[in-house]
């Protein structure tokens, strides 16, 4: 499973002795190390503190298996931790929504769509409409799966707001219980394009490093050397052109880490190109010449945002138990990108 990208409000609580509401629940992964509760909790939450965590575990609020614990238990595999408060939980309410999808294809067992960068996945606090499962309500209105009060309905995976690319969502609990499997076993094929700042030393090679939120900055991840904070992750690249003071690369996922991709390629010094979030909105190759910048922040201009784009997806039918595997187009703000790139590069080399 890949980490919650939760926004969650305080839910420190002196009144945790009287009725109680669920307000999160996680099921601890099969190959996770004991870990204190707290830094399991604090790598998995957004806008959390490890003191703001260690407050509600004081407070009674972190319950595992259904028993409060304190701030020094330490998970392991198959504990469910859950945070309760005296308080229910705001539910989210989906509003099925007719926006116009670009769907690749689609059986009785699942929906395979090509979602345009800008484009939220799931319904979250300040992302109530105008999400891909908004549109996949009103498209998939008669299924059992796909009903007003389940925010992430056939979701097995997701990718980044300002990500392109493609996505599967199961249309029956059966194909999402098996689908979900084959990502969380690692034997589902991804692959991504992306433009990178820099020239790569090498024509092929391996990112790995565990990934897991920045400690300052909880909306962002960061890379840890292996040890318990963040989960390992490996992403594996081959440069497919070298434009200049920048690369076109097609990375392959190993595993599929919140941010995965981005904070790899920051780690190594070649953010991706107009990443804000990582570093890759600056002109952070090239020349001092005017012309060049203005050049590059066309080019900002032209794909305004981080230039990332989800291209094919494979994994095993679960109806026919054969491997199937789908392609997406490169959305035009990115191609366009990649030609600006190839027409200046060509027009240095004359």
């Amino acid at each position: 499973m890949q980490e919650e990208n939760l926004e969650f409000e305080n839910f420190d609580d002196s009144n945790a002795n009287q009725e109680s509401y669920e307000h999160f629940r996680f099921e601890v992964d099969p190959g996770q190390t004991p870990l204190r509760i707290d830094k399991y909790l604090v790598s998995r939450m957004v806008n959390s503190s490890r003191n703001k965590i260690q407050d509600s575990a004081n407070n009674g609020n972190i319950r595992v298996n259904d028993i409060v614990v304190k701030r020094n238990y330490k998970v392991k595999p198959g504990d469910i931790v859950t945070i309760v408060l005296s308080y229910p939980p705001r539910e989210i309410e989906i509003i099925a929504e007719d926006i116009p999808l670009t769907i690749v294809h689609e059986d009785d067992s699942f929906i395979i769509v090509n979602k345009n960068p800008g484009m939220v996945v799931h319904p979250s606090y300040g992302h109530y409409s105008g999400t891909l499962v908004n549109a996949l309500a009103f498209h998939l209105k008669n299924l059992p799966l796909f009903n007003s009060k389940d925010p992430r309905p056939g979701l097995v995976h997701r990718i980044d707001k300002d990500t392109s690319g493609i996505l599967v969502i199961a249309k029956t609990e059966l194909a999402k219980t098996k689908l979900a499997l084959q990502f969380f076993n690692k034997t589902s094929d991804r692959k991504y394009r992306a433009l990178v700042w820099g020239n790569l030393a090498e024509d092929e090679g391996t990112i790995t490093g565990h990934v897991g939120r920045n400690l300052k900055n909880r909306k962002v991840m960061d890379v840890f050397p292996d040890g318990e904070y963040g989960k390992h992750a490996v992403t594996h690249y081959r440069v497919l052109e070298r434009l200049g003071y920048v690369n076109l690369v097609e990375c392959v996922l190993e595993t599929g880490r919140t941010h995965q991709i981005r904070a790899h390629f920051k780690h190594i010094g070649h953010p991706l190109f107009n990443d804000a979030d990582y570093g890759g909105d600056q002109i952070l190759k090239g020349t001092t010449f005017t012309k060049y910048k203005q050049f590059v922040q066309n080019c900002f201009k032209i794909c305004p945002r981080q230039a990332l784009h989800a291209k094919t997806l494979g994994f095993i039918h679960p109806a026919t138990d054969e491997y199937i595997s789908f392609d997406s187009e490169i959305p035009d703000d990115m191609a366009t990108l990649i030609k600006k790139w190839r027409e200046y590069t060509s027009t240095r080399e004359e």
